[in-house]
């Protein structure tokens, strides 16, 4: 019998897949479990449907992270901060606040997308990556000043 999954079962199948697999396997625990339907012509279409969906998804999500990292090469965040003597730095530039002063801009984007490579600890201009959605990535400026 063939089998569409519509949920990921470890070394079986991954959503969407289609498999063959014995009946008794596939009545007694795939499609009994929620793991699987029956390979139908209706099911098929549903799947298709969903596919197509799930494209068109992802292609507005594509062009939403492109004009957002038009928008975001443009911006510079200012952090003021204490400083010592010979202007070291007290403390450091985190990606929360980070994340908190695009917020305040109107900018949401979750911390786990804002890569810092070092830590900023010392005045002046910084790179921050922004990874906006797979293989779509930005840097925005960060000023450090006292």
């Amino acid at each position: 019998m063939e089998v569409i999954f519509i949920k990921d079962l470890k070394n079986q199948g991954k959503k969407g897949q289609i498999k063959k697999v014995k009946d008794g396997y596939a009545e007694n625990y795939l499609i009994k479990n929620g793991y699987a339907v029956k390979k139908t012509s209706a099911n098929l279409a549903k799947l298709n449907h969903e596919q197509k969906k799930k494209e068109q998804e992802d292609q507005a999500n594509k062009a939403k992270a492109e004009k957002l990292k038009k928008e975001l090469t443009k911006v510079i965040l200012e952090f003021k901060v204490k400083t010592g003597e010979g202007d070291k730095v007290f403390g450091s530039i985190s990606i929360k606040q980070i994340k908190d002063e695009l917020q305040k801009k109107g900018y949401k984007i979750e911390k786990s997308k804002i890569e810092l490579n070092n830590t900023i600890q010392s005045l002046g201009f910084h790179n921050v990556t922004i990874n906006l959605y797979p293989g779509i990535d930005t840097t925005i400026k960060v000023h450090v000043v006292k």
